[in-house]
């Protein structure tokens, strides 16, 4: 480990809770990208694929719902 990473750590463990919570506040606003253009897309499995072929052949599968039904039925 570096000297640095020592420091911080050592600097941590003396801090109060709430100097920590602050600590990770500007470590987690810093070192995140919560972007959705960060998150990468997958192809469908074979349980997606068939869970889209239940959901397209069978009315009485009620397990999924577009969003806009789903607003709809919470009044939204």
């Amino acid at each position: 480990m570096s000297n640095v990473k020592e420091r911080i750590l050592g600097a941590v463990t003396v801090m109060s809770d709430y100097d920590a919570e602050i600590f990770w506040k500007i470590i987690l606003n810093h070192f995140t990208d919560a972007s959705w253009d960060n998150v990468g897309e997958e192809a469908p499995d074979e349980i997606d694929l068939q869970m889209l072929k239940e959901i397209k052949e069978n009315p009485d599968c009620h397990e999924f719902v577009s969003s806009e039904e789903a607003m709809k039925e919470l009044g939204l």
